[in-house]
């Protein structure tokens, strides 16, 4: 298998450079577009890709996907996004504020914002859960789940305007982008210790230490977790490379990396059995047949 990529725990610091990914803990100040661009000059690769615009004042989870893994971004338009926001009311909170609140649960019609960087038309969007978390007079703590895609600065404008005192949102951190969340966030300043270690500049004996930039940059599978997915044999790998889609004598296994088993028209990630991804598709087929198409390609890996 040496003309495809070794499995993810058998790859050098520049192979993972090459194909891998920061679960990085943005900071207030900079555009989510220069933060990319940060992590792409400090590993010395060729492009970044983060997952997900946040504006400059907000702050949280921001994945960035470095090298050839900048092809797996559309991964995260299919999970969700978690927020904590901070809705300023423009008079004092009513007594039924939480019961205002859970009524923007579900879908929502939203029209993006005049600054935003897409079309201007009514979509719809999903928040799957909105929690009040904390309340002032004026100041209102929400948890919100939501579909990619869901601007909270104007769920904060609407769900003022239903409790009738008016809101904005004021301070907004993202602390989860499936399958990312919080809990192990990086810093950019981790990132630049990681790499000047691993080169063995700030080791008290000189010697390399590629051990903290294990920890913050990961295998680019790390990024397709929340997906089903498919086991298919290194030759089958080797025909995708090419362009070929997925077919059933192909396939070894289902659902043994990533979210279990795919269903008809899902998004999947396809793997070798160490482990390595080989490319993203769709599901077209039966897995378990005999002969014929199993998966339509969408982005290969290999």
């Amino acid at each position: 298998m040496s003309d495809l990529r070794p499995a993810p725990d058998d790859r050098s610091v520049d192979e993972l450079a090459a194909f891998g990914v920061v679960n990085l803990d943005k900071p207030a100040g900079p555009s989510a577009h220069q933060v990319a661009a940060w992590v792409r000059d400090r590993l010395g690769v060729d492009r970044a890709a983060h997952a997900g615009t946040l504006d400059p004042k907000v702050t949280g989870c921001l994945p960035t996907l470095t090298g050839d893994a900048t092809r797996l971004a559309q991964v995260f338009l299919e999970g969700a996004k978690e927020y904590v926001a901070v809705l300023e009311l423009h008079g004092t909170a009513p007594t039924d504020l939480a019961r205002v609140v859970a009524e923007f649960e579900g879908e929502l019609y939203q029209k993006p914002p005049r600054k935003s960087a897409v079309s201007r038309r009514l979509r719809t969007r999903k928040v799957y859960d909105l929690d009040v978390l904390d309340r002032t007079d004026r100041q209102v703590l929400l948890r919100v789940r939501c579909e990619s895609g869901t601007y909270i600065r104007k769920l904060c404008h609407d769900i003022g305007l239903a409790l009738g005192t008016g809101g904005h949102m004021g301070h907004l951190r993202r602390t989860a982008t499936d399958p990312f969340d919080d809990r192990d966030l990086h810093t950019l300043h981790d990132l630049v210790d990681g790499v000047a270690f691993a080169d063995g500049r700030d080791t008290p004996d000189g010697e390399p230490d590629e051990s903290l930039l294990r920890a913050v940059l990961l295998p680019a599978e790390t990024a397709l977790t929340h997906l089903p997915s498919l086991t298919v044999a290194a030759s089958a790998a080797r025909e995708v490379a090419t362009g070929a889609p997925v077919y059933a004598p192909g396939v070894v296994a289902t659902g043994e990396f990533g979210a279990g088993a795919p269903d008809d028209g899902d998004l999947l990630a396809c793997y070798t059995p160490d482990g390595s991804a080989v490319c993203l598709g769709r599901l077209t087929g039966d897995p378990d047949a005999e002969s014929g198409t199993v998966v339509e390609l969408e982005r290969v890996l290999v």
